[in-house]
């Protein structure tokens, strides 16, 4: 039987382009660079679904790590990822308003072999939710209060 938890934040939009996040007992900032218009308060949004994967990508791999007592030292995660800016000012409707690609570099500090790392990476891969949201259609409903 599936065990389901519901997550809820809640944001607001103050001045320019910064945004307020509460979640859980804690509050956030969503900003722009001031390049971009912004007072660079905090990440811009694709910085952080980029820190939301590294984030899943290690808690994960702790969980499992603990599960099957591996020695996980640590690990270094290295995430990029390119998007065309002319669609979001709606300058150009050439490309997809996402990133184009995601790139992970994992640098597990393990006693792990190689191939020991690499069945590790992909048990992350295959328990990771927001690798598994990013990679996955998950229907997304907008209304209207």
């Amino acid at each position: 039987m599936a065990k389901m938890k519901t997550i809820r934040i809640e944001a607001k939009l103050d001045e320019k382009f910064k945004v307020d996040v509460k979640a859980g007992n804690h509050t956030l900032y969503v900003d722009q660079p001031k390049a971009g218009g912004g007072n660079d308060e905090g990440p811009n949004p694709i910085e952080y679904l980029l820190t939301s994967l590294a984030g899943c990508i290690a808690t994960t791999a702790r969980i499992i790590a603990l599960q099957k007592r591996i020695n996980l030292k640590g690990m270094d995660i290295n995430i990029e990822g390119s998007f065309d800016t002319e669609i979001i000012l709606g300058k150009s409707r050439e490309n997809r308003p996402g990133l184009t690609g995601i790139n992970v570099t994992l640098n597990i500090d393990s006693d792990m072999s190689k191939s020991e790392k690499e069945a590790f990476v992909h048990d992350i891969e295959s328990r990771c939710p927001i690798s598994d949201n990013i990679a996955n259609t998950t229907p997304v409903k907008v209304e209207i209060s």
